[in-house]
């Protein structure tokens, strides 16, 4: 049943605190415990009520609750104390990967201080037309405030969001930022789903996965498809298409593009998920798939995840690998905010049925109050998306 208003409530998410919009057509649910957006949904039973985002199958906690007897469930602290809060949509600021060996022992964690620390509330209201929240982050480490805007409209399945960062020094500073976006069952599916990004050159990391990798360490491709390991084509729109295998990969959107997204469609569900956002702010979309490789704990060879990862940064090996490395396919891979300066990112997250007889995106685009996505044969989708012109996305082209 739908309500009249939208509405911004605070909530619980598997026993941790967290705010809820709620407009009676979709439902977002974001932690305070590292900031995880951890539940987007349709609301309309005939949908099924399916979490868009990925859920991660282990008992997740706020990191500020994270002890050294947690180490065992989730392993070492660096990497552990992430695991343990990580669910659905986490942000990576300053840097994205593991932290140094010196930072390390000074407590730094996988992907950046945001993921693992505690936000504060810095407003939340209502009125007739739209429900917010907005959400602050110190990282003291870096020296960088992180600020998140949540806005949900009246009947529109799209949420607006408006992150900015703030560097409190007196000098320059170096950066990542990356929207960690993770997908998996039930909207990603082997046999039902696809994903789609204006993808162009892209290669593998160097590190290998575990023993496990499904693709040669730094082989450069097209995107959507590379040789596997044995020399079998694999498409990378497809998801977990090898049981057992795992892998990284870093893909260049479309440079001739303003707009960039990512998108996955389950046409078995009839369900489209995506998110359309500013190329000239993430330029890369690393994608990250664990299937059911990684025996370890909390994995257990049990998981299936799809990482959708856009941002500034190519690769998730951390500062030095990156900064060593410089441009890729002549692309920046990192961002620099002046002293005493603020940057800003709008983007927009939307949820939608489609028709049955979707199996892949051709395009997405942003009118001036609408998002239009092109199916491969030219059908098309309009979702009314009001709000684009005051984030600063709805001139955006294609």
């Amino acid at each position: 049943m739908k309500i009249s208003l939208p509405a911004s409530t605070t909530t619980k998410w598997r026993d941790r605190p967290a705010f809820c919009l709620n407009n009676g057509v979709v439902q977002l649910i974001t932690l305070t415990g590292g900031g995880h957006i951890a539940d987007f949904r349709l609301l309309d039973p005939t949908s099924g009520s399916v979490n868009a985002l990925w859920e991660a199958p282990w008992p997740t906690m706020d990191p500020d609750k994270f002890r050294s007897n947690h180490v065992r469930k989730y392993g070492p602290a660096p990497v552990g104390k992430y695991l343990a809060a990580f669910t659905g949509h986490t942000v990576c600021v300053d840097y994205f990967g593991e932290p140094s060996e010196a930072e390390a022992a000074q407590g730094l964690t996988l992907h950046g201080e945001a993921s693992t620390s505690r936000w504060k509330l810095l407003k939340r209201n209502q009125t007739s037309a739209e429900a917010r929240v907005s959400l602050a982050v110190p990282l003291p480490a870096a020296g960088l405030l992180f600020r998140r805007e949540l806005r949900l409209r009246r009947n529109e399945s799209v949420v607006y969001v408006e992150e900015t960062v703030t560097n409190e020094r007196a000098q320059d500073h170096f950066f990542h930022w990356t929207q960690h976006v993770t997908l998996g069952l039930p909207l990603l599916h082997p046999e039902e789903s696809l994903v789609a990004l204006p993808g162009t050159r892209a290669v593998t990391w160097p590190h290998g996965y575990e023993g496990a990798s499904l693709f040669r360490d730094n082989q450069e491709f097209n995107w959507p498809e590379t040789s596997a390991i044995d020399g079998d084509k694999i498409s990378l729109a497809r998801p977990f298409a090898r049981d057992g295998r795992g892998y990284i990969a870093s893909v260049l959107l479309d440079p001739q593009r303003e707009l960039g997204f990512v998108a996955a469609l389950n046409w078995k569900l009839g369900l489209l998920f995506g998110y359309c956002f500013r190329r000239s702010d993430f330029p890369w979309v690393a994608i990250w798939e664990e299937n059911l490789s990684r025996k370890g704990s909390p994995w257990s060879g049990k998981t299936r995840a799809r990482g959708l990862e856009f941002g500034s940064t190519a690769m998730p090996v951390g500062k030095e690998e990156t900064f060593a490395r410089g441009s890729l396919f002549d692309a920046p891979t990192f961002r620099r905010i002046p002293a005493k300066s603020q940057l800003r990112a709008p983007y927009v997250l939307f949820l939608s049925k489609v028709s049955a007889e979707w199996r892949s995106i051709r395009d997405i685009q942003l009118g001036p109050d609408r998002i239009i996505v092109t199916e491969e044969r030219g059908a098309q989708l309009e979702l009314e998306a009001t709000g684009l012109k005051r984030l600063g996305l709805g001139s955006a082209a294609a």
